[in-house]
């Protein structure tokens, strides 16, 4: 059950969508989005919050903007909304709590590098960018 209105989120989701994320609607696309053994997946998953719109969002566009190294498949998730696809992602974002917004990094169908909600919250986005990039730089 979607706890926004789908006109306030679409521009949001838009957002990411822009610069190359798929979003994920359902378990099932979370599921084929994560079954590649071999590669790198960014996920982003998505919130109305304002540390999202301040930090998260800019932080992923202008990492990927200017990275030498990037992920092979960009995918979103949207907290608040598609809530079974959220609850899919976030078992595969284990042993991590539930954290909106929050970018996670996989190689070759691990977790290998997560940012929580805490970590951008307290932090300005040119600090996110730099984790960001370098955990491209080491796994992509």
């Amino acid at each position: 059950m979607a706890v926004y209105p789908e006109y306030m989120v679409a521009p949001i989701r838009q957002d990411l969508v822009e610069v190359g994320f798929e979003q994920l609607m359902t378990p099932e696309e979370v599921e084929t989005a994560l079954a590649d053994k071999e590669g790198t997946v960014l996920v982003a998953v998505n919130s109305v919050c304002g540390c999202a719109a301040a930090k998260a969002r800019p932080a992923l566009k202008m990492a990927l903007a200017s990275a030498d190294k990037k992920p092979a498949k960009l995918v979103t998730v949207f907290a608040g909304m598609e809530t079974e696809a959220v609850a899919k992602m976030r078992e595969h974002l284990l042993p991590y709590p539930p954290s909106s917004p929050c970018i996670a990094l996989f190689k070759d169908g691990e977790l290998v590098h997560m940012i929580e909600r805490y970590h951008i919250e307290g932090n300005d986005a040119m600090r996110i960018v730099n984790n960001l990039q370098g955990a491209f730089e080491e796994y992509c």
